[in-house]
């Protein structure tokens, strides 16, 4: 007999009244709010075996004031003895975050896991991430303090160790001068950043091997060349500040020490149409960048790239690779483009994406496009995105095909407190003739059904 096993999920949220800030070129303020849900998930045990366990989830988002405590509880009771997993609620796990304020106002303190963590306009440290995974959680720290005619902002990976520490300085000089009360120009800002990932092994290009013709060859030990840092130098001219629109110039220079360096020119602007559509965009021109030179070297994905290391069980080396490692074979990709843009309609619908592009590699386009309906249109909830690498031109860019990555959520709402939906990904694989030429591409698409409850306090 043949067994069908379907999981649906049921989410429920807990919407406070009590409004929360968010970050302040992301969204406009929305509702604390704690999302949950029952599911399944397979953990690998101590003896390698994967195990069901059923999955209780809160993910609260609690705000009060200026406060903020962001939570992420996640029960796991195992199918087989119904045994619990508390590793996941050890050493305070649950909890992500702590912060006063958001990025951007004159106080801003977060404690914990760190999402979109940035520096002046982000060509060192831009959405840094300093959690790799559930299983491997750092508590950081973001401390922003602006006096008005200086300030600066820091950034810590990991409080128990070694981490990415970042710290930029600025100053705004006219505001000691008789010019500080000449609008927009006496705000002229000049900074200073210093990054660097300070744990030892942070410059290693490669390890220590033995020089025997074993394969593989055997692992003797790091090379610990010690930390790698970054030091910038930026000024950034707001062109406009009106309570509609603000817009600001900037210049970026980076130089990572013992490696390259680069350059960036590029324009900000803040849009708010009379508070019913927002519109956020970076666009930029980077140039000037040498061999062994990265923009924005710590980004999201930079612990996960940072150190690699494997070993079989006779200390033979697997595989090695780091993130200096790349950046030392780093050559020069010569001028490029840069672009984001955020759009926010009536604080319900959020457009975001980004384009990357470089004038001497024909197959550096990179983009990606998502939307989102929120929780405030009646009746229909709406997700969608849209990814694509190795863009050629301009006509490629919409064309599906291996290098694209769709998924969409389309739900419903048959009563004000329930969200049925349906989440689709499309990936696309080729299709190859018996000659070995790829004749198209075919979508392959994965469905997961949701129901989800919303219940106001």
């Amino acid at each position: 007999m043949k067994t069908i096993v379907c999981i649906i999920f049921f989410f429920t949220s807990l919407v406070f009244a009590q409004k929360a800030p968010t970050q302040t070129t992301q969204s406009s303020a929305t509702s604390g709010v704690i999302g949950g849900g029952l599911g399944m998930s397979w953990i690998k045990n101590d003896k390698g075996e994967m195990v069901p366990y059923y999955l209780i989830n809160l993910n609260p988002e609690i705000a009060f004031m200026n406060f903020g405590v962001g939570l992420d509880l996640n029960l796991y009771v195992s199918s087989k003895d119904q045994s619990i997993r508390w590793q996941e609620l050890q050493r305070g796990r649950f909890i992500r975050y702590v912060r006063y304020g958001n990025k951007g106002d004159d106080r801003y303190v977060r404690l914990g896991i760190l999402d979109y963590a940035r520096l002046g306009h982000g060509s060192i440290v831009y959405n840094y991430r300093n959690s790799p995974s559930v299983d491997n959680r750092r508590i950081g720290a973001e401390l922003d303090l602006d006096f008005g005619k200086f300030g600066f902002e820091s950034v810590y990976g990991d409080l128990t160790s070694s981490s990415v520490l970042g710290l930029r300085g600025y100053v705004r000089p006219l505001q000691f001068t008789k010019a500080s009360s000449i609008p927009i120009i006496s705000n002229i800002e000049v900074g200073a950043t210093y990054a660097s990932d300070l744990r030892s092994d942070a410059s290693d290009t490669s390890v220590n091997v033995s020089s025997s013709s074993v394969t593989p060859p055997l692992f003797l030990s790091k090379q610990e060349q010690g930390a790698l840092s970054i030091i910038g130098f930026d000024i950034g001219l707001p062109l406009l500040r009106m309570p509609m629109i603000d817009m600001t110039l900037y210049y970026d220079y980076a130089k990572i020490i013992d490696f390259g360096s680069g350059m960036s020119v590029g324009l900000e602007t803040n849009f708010s149409g009379l508070g019913l559509v927002k519109v956020f965009t970076k666009f930029e021109r980077r140039f000037a960048q040498t061999d062994k030179y990265v923009p924005a070297y710590f980004d999201a994905f930079y612990e996960l790239e940072r150190y690699t290391l494997q070993l079989d069980t006779a200390n033979g080396l697997q595989n090695f690779s780091s993130k200096a490692q790349l950046l030392n074979r780093t050559k020069s990709p010569g001028p490029g483009y840069f672009g984001s843009l955020l759009i926010d309609i009536l604080g319900t619908i959020q457009v975001n994406g980004s384009y990357q592009r470089l004038d001497l590699d024909p197959n550096s386009g990179i983009l990606h496009l998502g939307t989102n309906t929120g929780e405030k249109i009646p009746l229909i909830h709406i997700s969608a995105g849209y990814d694509k690498k190795y863009i050629t031109s301009n006509k490629d860019i919409f064309t599906l095909d291996d290098r694209s990555l769709l998924y969409a959520e389309i739900g419903y709402k048959p009563y004000p407190f329930m969200i049925v939906s349906t989440l689709y990904t499309w990936t696309f694989a080729p299709e190859i003739d018996k000659d070995g030429n790829v004749q198209g591409y075919k979508p392959q698409k994965r469905i997961t059904p949701k129901v989800s409850f919303v219940f106001p306090l």
